[in-house]
């Protein structure tokens, strides 16, 4: 899970960049970086930690041009201290190319040993982004001669990437000299939204999000998603061109996008994650009902802040008092996406202080987003009994989260996921709550397409173990499980480690293994 933006402007785009990774920084808080074109020079700053403190006045000022493009990631592998491995990635031939991405590939090591024997393309990281950009490089490269680019040939290039790439990536690059780039792949696993602008100049002005709010707030008109398999050419002039570039393209969204990941205030796919958020509300109430006796419920209280709206609902449908007890602090990031478990149990209370007045002596149900290791609900559970609570009902929004994700969310490991072999009671006495309910998948897909019925298929790979790209093999799972675990990450934020890709192979001179990252 990461935050990607690109920008097309008739002004300087570092600003409007710069502000944009700020309203994307819930997708990441590992590091961050923005690049700019200025004519045919390129200019690039990242770095680690979050926006604010990442960029200064003369990095800002060193970062010259009227396009753009920036990323805020979460490291789903690899070492999230390592600078090296942040976002964007540059390669200098053809043109000098930009790319920042988010998603994982899933065939990282075909992919680089292609690089390596037939392309002649080397690689100095573990990212699978720069595995992408490599990849386009190359498939570019084959179309051009010369100096001139024009739309076609870059199409030509994008669908050869769809031919060699698998997994999930939702792309924008900068091409020196000639434009921004935009893709998604064929199933659209990952958001990309389209916005333009009108401004007293000459021209339209575009953007590229992974979330609508980012348009809203700079004042861009949405246009729509970038289409699964689609490309868009933008040139420095601001004519746009688009074409789709897969031979089957189908659009099956990440479900857990609308349970976690988004903002509420956002609508991707057609869907407004804050509508899906009401609706789960209104279905885990009817679960809730079915197995709580009448009355042992006093206080519905929600984990702020993706779970309120869910919370809210299943408080009006039960009848039930609707209550803040959890005080959040924002300035510590979601401890889902913390890097370890060690600093994911440290920053619990750090995050989250309990009101004791909310609690005592009263029967609790807690609404969350979801439970994926357990660690932060057991935290909370503990919090509420230590605040006077007679007893702690614990409700997740998402269904019960058993498999590892493979398409840019961490969930790497199945002995890592508090329900891979727990039944709901198992998980109750795990995380020392008196009962635990979860959302029923079914519930779940039917919601969220009720709000965009066109959609036939969510990614909930997840909960169901549906891989759509194909490729996931019990093989490649097992890998990924002995190399993304908490063990192999050494359960320590910032330690890195050799960097590995998901069917074992280590990634030295030797093998090529490479990880999956973003």
């Amino acid at each position: 899970m990461c935050g990607i933006v690109g920008i097309v402007s008739s002004q300087p785009v570092n600003q409007q960049l710069y502000d944009a990774l700020l309203l994307l920084q819930h997708r990441g808080q590992d590091s961050t970086g923005i690049a700019t074109a200025d004519g045919s020079t390129l200019h690039i700053q990242k770095a680690k930690g979050q926006v604010r403190e990442a960029y200064r006045t003369r990095d800002m000022r060193n970062l010259v041009g009227t396009l753009g493009l920036g990323h805020v990631r979460y490291a789903t592998k690899g070492s999230a201290a390592n600078e090296e491995e942040a976002q964007p990635f540059y390669v200098n031939a053809p043109y000098g190319i930009i790319l920042v991405h988010n998603g994982n590939l899933t065939n990282t090591r075909e992919l680089t040993e292609e690089l390596f024997r037939v392309d002649r393309r080397h690689l100095n990281t573990s990212s699978d982004t720069e595995l992408l950009v490599n990849v386009l490089a190359n498939e570019l490269q084959a179309q051009v001669s010369g100096t001139d680019l024009d739309p076609e040939q870059v199409f030509t290039a994008i669908a050869r990437v769809h031919e060699r790439v698998e997994g999930s990536y939702a792309a924008i690059a900068l091409i020196a000299g000639h434009g921004l780039l935009a893709f998604r792949d064929p199933f659209g696993i990952r958001p990309l939204v389209l916005g333009r602008r009108q401004t007293g100049l000459v021209g339209e002005e575009w953007i590229v999000a992974s979330e609508s709010l980012v348009l809203e707030s700079a004042g861009y008109e949405f246009v729509r998603d970038v289409a699964p398999g689609e490309a868009i050419f933008i040139a420095a002039n601001g004519e746009m061109t688009s074409k789709q570039c897969a031979a089957n393209p189908r659009l099956v969204p990440c479900s857990f996008e609308y349970v976690y990941l988004a903002r509420p205030d956002s609508v991707m796919n057609g869907i407004s994650v804050y509508e899906a958020r009401l609706r789960l509300g209104d279905r885990l109430a009817d679960t809730i009902a079915a197995y709580t006796p009448l009355g042992d419920i006093d206080v519905v209280m929600p984990i702020p802040d993706s779970s309120r709206p869910a919370a809210m609902q299943v408080a009006q449908k039960l009848g039930v008092e609707y209550r803040e007890g959890f005080y959040k602090n924002r300035y510590v990031g979601r401890t889902f996406i913390m890097p370890g478990q060690a600093a994911r149990k440290r920053s619990v209370k750090q995050k989250l202080n309990a009101m004791s007045m909310e609690f005592r002596g009263k029967n609790i149900l807690i609404v969350d987003d979801s439970i994926v290791r357990g660690t932060t609900s057991r935290e909370i559970v503990q919090m509420a009994r230590d605040c006077g609570a007679k007893k702690v009902y614990f409700a997740s929004a998402a269904p019960p989260v058993r498999f590892a994700n493979v398409y840019g969310i961490d969930m790497p490991s199945r002995s890592e996921l508090i329900a891979a072999n727990r039944d709901a009671k198992q998980i109750a006495l795990a995380i020392g709550a008196d009962e635990v309910f979860y959302q029923d998948l079914a519930d779940l897909i039917e919601d969220v397409r009720a709000c965009n019925p066109h959609i036939k298929q969510f990614d909930a790979s997840c909960f169901d173990g549906n891989y759509i790209t194909g490729g996931v093999s019990a093989e490649y799972l097992a890998g990924l499980e002995a190399n993304r675990s908490e063990q192999a990450k050494g359960d320590t934020a910032g330690q890195g480690d050799a960097g590995t890709d998901g069917q074992g192979q280590q990634a030295n001179q030797l093998d090529l293994g490479f990880s999956t990252v973003d």
